[in-house]
């Protein structure tokens, strides 16, 4: 009974979390524009949509978290508490340090790191995921850079469709519209990552774990998006409406389908490299610089293997105790973290002596 009770609180905090972050984050663009004043009115708007979203569509990747990564068997509950703590750790560590990351790659890497403790994996459906993870945000880019060259031209040729044209108001509109699909992605596909692993464990009902965990992401977004909301919103003003249009709809479009088909994407790189796609189409390549790039990996890598680490080494602590693997599995991470620290430490020294015109 306790150990079923604490698996309801991490799974509906994570909710909150989720809710707070990547969801809030929908409405950065219109938020950030002044499509939408009010942080209140922004804010109920991205909890209804994330609502619905849940409730309409997230049944597939609720399947998948729940029983297509590992056998549904072998969650029991208190490995559940493992995997959810697993994510939830990670990623509360990684706001304390101020490294954003994926909930969908954190959720995926807690419960393979549970699969591999106990030695069952299902590594044809992982790779399947993987890839999309990669090959998604690559066509967002490729999506939103031909719609920025065409927005663009329409700019220069028609003034009216920039910020202070004429038609502004329903630009605003659009913008609103696009960030409420965005959101309804998010909802889609991020609240299987709270109540996926309670689903195969057979805790809670797929339909039942999709209302609660939507009302839960709801509740966060209202409760604790304003800041990440703030903070999305004045990072991407340089964009017009049109632009940050088109930057939601793809965005959320791209997410939805793989919802559809059970996949988990991570919607913050999706849309990051929508932005890209929009720099690139106003400014050339020279946008997709070597720190953006290396910020991106940090974000696909560190986020499944560090939630990974993390949850094998809980179940390894308190339910398949074996101190030699988890040494192992510790040196890796460390061992990944470290190379990023060393490559980032280069570039500083690099950047210092040629300021400093390359003399010593």
């Amino acid at each position: 009974m306790v150990w079923t009770s604490i698996a309801f609180i991490i799974a509906f905090f994570f909710a909150m979390n989720i809710g707070a972050s990547g969801t809030a984050a929908s409405m950065g663009s219109a938020y950030g524009a002044d499509a939408i004043k009010s942080k209140r009115l922004a804010m109920v708007l991205v909890a209804m949509s994330a609502f619905l979203g849940a409730v309409l569509g997230g049944g597939e990747v609720v399947k998948t978290i729940g029983e297509g990564i590992i056998p549904s068997h072998l969650l029991t509950i208190k490995l559940v508490v493992l995997i959810l703590a697993g994510a939830t750790l990670t990623l509360f560590i990684a706001n304390i340090i101020g490294i954003p990351l994926s909930t969908s790659e954190v959720t995926v890497g807690s419960i393979v790191g549970a699969g591999i403790a106990f030695k069952s994996l299902y590594i044809n459906n992982l790779l399947v995921i993987v890839l999309f993870w990669v090959v998604v945000p690559i066509v967002s880019f490729l999506i939103t850079f031909f719609l920025g060259k065409i927005i663009s031209a329409a700019e220069k040729r028609w003034v009216g469709l920039t910020g202070n044209g004429k038609w502004k108001k329903w630009l605003a509109v659009l913008l609103v519209v696009g960030g409420c699909l965005e959101a309804f992605s998010a909802g889609m596909n991020n609240v299987a990552n709270a109540v996926g692993p309670l689903v195969g464990a057979g805790m809670i009902s797929t339909t039942k774990g999709i209302w609660i965990g939507g009302l839960f992401v709801s509740i966060g977004a209202i409760l604790l998006g304003n800041r990440v909301l703030e903070t999305n919103g004045k990072k991407i003003t340089r964009l017009s409406l049109l632009e940050g249009s088109a930057v939601s709809f793809t965005g959320g479009t791209l997410v939805i389908v793989s919802s559809l088909f059970g996949l988990p994407i991570p919607l913050t790189q999706v849309t990051t490299c929508g932005i890209l796609g929009v720099g690139a189409a106003q400014k050339g390549f020279g946008i997709w610089q070597k720190s953006i790039i290396q910020r991106i990996l940090k974000v696909w890598l560190i986020s499944p293997l560090a939630s990974l680490v993390i949850s094998y080494i809980l179940v390894n602590l308190l339910v398949e105790i074996n101190i030699y693997n988890i040494i192992i599995i510790l040196s890796t991470l460390i061992a990944t973290v470290g190379a990023f620290s060393l490559s980032a430490n280069i570039r500083k020294e690099n950047s210092t002596i040629h300021d400093d015109g390359g003399g010593i």
